[in-house]
């Protein structure tokens, strides 16, 4: 994923020159990881009407807002005695105001497919630890992206291991917050599996259960297992240090509609390797087989009937085969 360095990015309400897009070396995000973020796809219709819809963007806002008032960046806290606190910086954004803000970059930059990463953080003011001082900024870019797990993942699954690296603990830092702090233990995770071979790597809790990649949430599928002999899918609660997945929302509503019977459960780590199919989804994987993990063949080592089926109806509202009777989709006029 590399940018070419045109196009406008979206800073504290105004679209500056993507070149002029900077922040201070002094910027407490710089020391101290202060950010959350978003990753939320806009794709073209162009098996359909060609149209440009963003995928469930309000859901994303709302959690990148969620993000940033458990870190306390957001004016929902109350002061002692009723009174602001002077040195004490806040979002200026509400959740509207971010999803025009991204409607707004993505025209400017007139991508008819793209990436969308807003970024809430604490910019340049002070370098103590204490993060109030520092003014909460809001950065928005844009930017074509691909299949993040290669062209072909989609189709015949990825391999992947399960990482000597361990999700947060509870208590520790907040697993249902998308920080940028969160992504360091995304990074040992993801270069783990790459040095070794594998495409991703597979986290567990720190009890030994099954939590997520390094970036997508997971799902494993037993055939006809369910109720009445429905193939029966589990993907961890999210009290397994579990991010809360848009695109796992959305799988979840999908397997109802199937028929499927889908679970959250807690996974032990020797069922992924018993089980009929694995998958992960996420925005930037949206649904991905799992073909093999630490060598051992899931299934018949390809995708399977589940994860082919959720493909076809998540596509399927996407590229507008399929009616969006949950309006999940916001079009966005790309003239």
């Amino acid at each position: 994923m590399g940018f070419d360095g045109s196009g406008k990015i979206w800073m504290n309400g105004k679209l500056v020159d993507w070149n002029d897009a900077t922040i201070h070396v002094g910027a407490h995000v710089v020391h101290y990881g202060t950010s959350v973020f978003e990753g939320i796809r806009m794709y073209q219709r162009e098996a359909t009407d060609g149209k440009s819809a963003i995928f469930r963007l309000r859901e994303h806002i709302q959690r990148l807002y969620n993000s940033a008032k458990i870190y306390r960046m957001t004016p929902d806290e109350m002061m002692l005695g009723g009174k602001n606190d002077p040195n004490d910086r806040r979002l200026a954004y509400d959740i509207d105001t971010m999803m025009n803000a991204c409607v707004e970059t993505l025209q400017a930059n007139g991508d008819k497919a793209a990436y969308i990463r807003p970024v809430v953080m604490r910019g340049y003011n002070s370098l103590g630890v204490d993060p109030r001082p520092c003014p909460v900024d809001l950065i928005i870019m844009t930017w074509p992206w691909g299949k993040y797990l290669g062209p072909e993942a989609l189709e015949k699954g990825v391999d992947v291991c399960v990482s000597s690296w361990s999700r947060m603990a509870p208590n520790t830092l907040p697993a249902l917050a998308k920080t940028g702090a969160n992504y360091m233990n995304s990074q040992l995770i993801k270069t783990e599996a790459l040095k070794n071979g594998y495409v991703e790597g597979i986290a567990l809790d720190t009890n030994g259960f099954v939590s997520e990649g390094s970036g997508e949430n997971i799902y494993i599928v037993f055939h006809n297992k369910g109720k009445d002999g429905r193939h029966l899918i589990y993907t961890p609660p999210l009290g397994n240090s579990v991010l809360p997945g848009i695109t796992r929302d959305s799988l979840i509503n999908l397997a109802d509609d199937a028929g499927f019977e889908i679970s959250e459960h807690m996974i032990p780590r020797e069922m992924l390797y018993t089980a009929d199919e694995v998958f992960f989804s996420g925005t930037a994987s949206e649904v991905t087989p799992i073909r093999s993990i630490d060598q051992i063949k899931i299934g018949e080592g390809k995708r399977g009937p589940v994860a082919e089926k959720l493909q076809e109806l998540f596509f399927g509202i996407i590229d507008g085969k399929l009616p969006d009777t949950r309006n999940w989709l916001t079009f966005v006029d790309m003239k």
